[in-house]
Protein backbone atom coordinates (compact mmCIF):
# COMPACT_ATOMS: atom_id res chain seq x y z
CA UNK A 1 0.00 0.00 0.00
CA UNK A 2 1.21 3.29 -1.01
CA UNK A 3 0.87 6.12 1.49
CA UNK A 4 1.48 9.99 0.82
CA UNK A 5 2.87 12.51 3.17
CA UNK A 6 3.64 16.39 3.47
CA UNK A 7 6.50 16.96 5.75
CA UNK A 8 7.08 19.38 8.25
CA UNK A 9 10.28 21.37 7.87
CA UNK A 10 9.84 22.31 4.20
CA UNK A 11 6.65 24.30 2.00
CA UNK A 12 3.32 22.41 1.91
CA UNK A 13 1.41 21.31 -1.44
CA UNK A 14 -0.96 23.96 -2.65
CA UNK A 15 -2.88 21.90 -4.95
CA UNK A 16 -3.45 18.22 -6.10
CA UNK A 17 0.05 16.70 -5.06
CA UNK A 18 1.60 15.18 -2.09
CA UNK A 19 4.89 16.13 -1.43
CA UNK A 20 5.99 12.53 -1.88
CA UNK A 21 4.74 8.57 -1.94
CA UNK A 22 6.18 5.95 0.32
CA UNK A 23 6.00 2.44 -1.47
CA UNK A 24 5.92 -1.02 -0.06
CA UNK A 25 7.44 -1.64 3.30
CA UNK A 26 9.15 1.71 3.55
CA UNK A 27 11.96 1.50 1.65
CA UNK A 28 11.14 3.27 -1.50
CA UNK A 29 9.98 6.73 -1.60
CA UNK A 30 9.12 8.94 -4.69
CA UNK A 31 9.42 12.64 -4.18
CA UNK A 32 7.37 15.54 -6.42
CA UNK A 33 9.28 17.67 -8.34
CA UNK A 34 10.58 20.29 -5.58
CA UNK A 35 10.72 23.73 -6.27
CA UNK A 36 12.73 26.60 -4.54
CA UNK A 37 10.42 27.90 -2.01
CA UNK A 38 11.36 27.83 1.76
CA UNK A 39 9.20 26.18 4.36
CA UNK A 40 6.68 29.14 4.17
CA UNK A 41 5.92 28.77 0.56
CA UNK A 42 8.19 31.58 -0.23
CA UNK A 43 10.25 31.78 -3.53
CA UNK A 44 13.92 31.37 -2.76
CA UNK A 45 16.68 33.07 -5.00
CA UNK A 46 13.80 34.12 -7.90
CA UNK A 47 15.95 33.74 -10.84
CA UNK A 48 18.81 32.90 -9.74
CA UNK A 49 19.74 29.51 -10.96
CA UNK A 50 22.22 28.71 -8.18
CA UNK A 51 20.35 30.00 -5.29
CA UNK A 52 17.50 27.43 -6.39
CA UNK A 53 19.21 24.64 -7.22
CA UNK A 54 20.59 24.76 -3.47
CA UNK A 55 17.38 25.49 -2.28
CA UNK A 56 15.65 22.47 -4.36
CA UNK A 57 18.37 20.13 -3.22
CA UNK A 58 17.92 21.56 0.63
CA UNK A 59 14.25 20.60 0.28
CA UNK A 60 14.68 16.97 -0.95
CA UNK A 61 16.97 16.67 1.81
CA UNK A 62 14.69 17.95 4.26
CA UNK A 63 11.65 15.85 2.72
CA UNK A 64 13.92 12.21 2.71
CA UNK A 65 14.82 13.17 6.46
CA UNK A 66 11.31 13.00 7.43
CA UNK A 67 11.28 9.26 6.48
CA UNK A 68 14.99 8.38 7.66
CA UNK A 69 16.61 9.12 4.59
CA UNK A 70 19.49 10.78 3.21
CA UNK A 71 20.63 12.33 -0.08
CA UNK A 72 22.86 9.10 -0.81
CA UNK A 73 19.96 7.47 -1.15
CA UNK A 74 18.34 8.78 -4.20
CA UNK A 75 18.80 6.65 -7.13
CA UNK A 76 17.48 8.63 -9.86
CA UNK A 77 16.04 12.59 -10.59
CA UNK A 78 14.39 14.23 -13.17
CA UNK A 79 15.23 17.72 -13.39
CA UNK A 80 12.77 20.50 -15.36
CA UNK A 81 15.43 23.89 -15.75
CA UNK A 82 14.32 26.98 -17.65
CA UNK A 83 18.05 27.28 -18.62
CA UNK A 84 20.25 24.27 -19.73
CA UNK A 85 23.17 26.02 -19.81
CA UNK A 86 22.74 28.11 -16.68
CA UNK A 87 22.01 24.77 -14.66
CA UNK A 88 24.68 23.17 -15.94
CA UNK A 89 26.85 25.37 -14.72
CA UNK A 90 25.63 24.32 -11.27
CA UNK A 91 27.09 21.09 -11.58
CA UNK A 92 29.16 21.87 -8.65
CA UNK A 93 26.17 22.58 -6.38
CA UNK A 94 25.08 19.24 -7.28
CA UNK A 95 28.58 17.18 -7.13
CA UNK A 96 28.43 18.74 -3.33
CA UNK A 97 25.01 17.47 -2.56
CA UNK A 98 25.77 13.36 -4.44
CA UNK A 99 29.14 11.13 -4.25
CA UNK A 100 29.68 8.48 -6.22
CA UNK A 101 27.72 6.56 -7.53
CA UNK A 102 25.78 9.09 -8.71
CA UNK A 103 21.91 8.80 -8.99
CA UNK A 104 20.51 8.40 -12.79
CA UNK A 105 19.61 11.27 -14.18
CA UNK A 106 17.41 12.84 -16.95
CA UNK A 107 17.16 16.67 -17.62
CA UNK A 108 15.30 18.36 -19.59
CA UNK A 109 14.88 22.11 -20.60
CA UNK A 110 11.17 23.35 -20.60
CA UNK A 111 9.52 26.65 -21.87
CA UNK A 112 8.24 28.03 -18.07
CA UNK A 113 7.55 26.15 -14.81
CA UNK A 114 4.17 27.43 -12.35
CA UNK A 115 5.79 30.23 -11.53
CA UNK A 116 8.08 32.92 -13.78
CA UNK A 117 10.40 33.16 -10.60
CA UNK A 118 11.17 29.80 -10.72
CA UNK A 119 14.04 28.08 -12.66
CA UNK A 120 14.42 24.49 -11.46
CA UNK A 121 12.61 21.45 -10.21
CA UNK A 122 14.05 18.66 -9.41
CA UNK A 123 11.66 15.06 -8.75
CA UNK A 124 13.46 12.35 -6.78
CA UNK A 125 13.34 8.51 -6.06
CA UNK A 126 14.85 7.19 -2.94
CA UNK A 127 15.27 3.93 -1.97
CA UNK A 128 15.76 4.12 2.33
CA UNK A 129 17.36 1.15 4.14
CA UNK A 130 14.40 -1.10 6.20
CA UNK A 131 17.08 -0.41 9.17
CA UNK A 132 16.68 3.89 9.04
CA UNK A 133 13.33 4.23 7.60
CA UNK A 134 10.91 5.98 9.80
CA UNK A 135 7.35 6.07 8.98
CA UNK A 136 6.70 10.26 8.84
CA UNK A 137 3.73 11.84 11.27
CA UNK A 138 0.99 12.44 9.19
CA UNK A 139 1.43 9.89 6.33
CA UNK A 140 -1.88 9.14 5.49
CA UNK A 141 -3.04 6.06 2.76
CA UNK A 142 -3.59 6.69 -0.92
CA UNK A 143 -6.52 6.60 -3.58
CA UNK A 144 -8.77 5.10 -0.54
CA UNK A 145 -6.79 2.17 0.94
CA UNK A 146 -7.47 1.24 4.32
Amino acid sequence: MAEAVNPGGIWQPFGAFSTMVLQGAGQVVHLKGQVSLDAAGEVVGPGDMRAQVAQVLANIRAALEAAGGRLSDIFALTQYTTDIRAFMACGDIRKAAFAPPYPITTTVEVAALYDTRLVVEITASAEIPRERFVAPAGAVPMHGAP
